[in-house]
């Protein structure tokens, strides 16, 4: 069975003095978000991009994949809290997605630091959405247990 969800945009202008907004069509979860390419390329001010939304993808895949390792380990998470920050960059003359760095904190009884790394690293690599950005996007990781 497979899930296919949609999100739409509408965009006016051109590239660089028009304006857009994305909707969540399939969840409702959101809608009319405003996006720019100033908020691509300078400061956000208070609209988004599709950066944030691949960092918000990227961050939500790898905590539900961190959370599935870590239970079929036999060691769920009392809490992970994972950030992504991509990055949109100019490579080699162009603009481009260039890398997606995810940060985890966790709260796992009973589990090392060790392996604790060693899992969100497996989780990176191994998400859904990892391995849609992988091969095309620089992919890390900063994993630690909290005290």
């Amino acid at each position: 069975m497979a899930a296919v969800r949609r999100a739409e945009v509408t965009w006016s202008g051109s590239l660089a003095d028009g304006q857009g907004t994305v909707s969540a069509v399939s969840s409702g979860a959101f809608s009319d978000l405003p996006v720019s390419w100033t908020a691509r390329t300078e400061s956000a001010g208070g609209k988004t991009s599709p950066e944030e939304l691949v960092a918000a993808a990227h961050a939500s895949c790898s905590a539900m994949a961190f959370s599935g390792r870590l239970g079929r380990a036999g060691s769920p998470p009392d809490r992970l809290a994972v950030s992504a920050d991509v990055t949109f960059a100019q490579v080699d003359g162009g603009w481009k997605v260039a890398s997606s760095h995810l940060t985890v904190r966790g709260v796992v009884p009973g589990m090392s630091n060790e392996d604790f790394v060693r899992e969100a690293e497996a989780a990176k690599d191994g998400s859904p959405i990892s391995g849609a950005l992988k091969g095309n996007v620089e992919l890390s990781v900063d994993a630690a247990l909290e005290s």
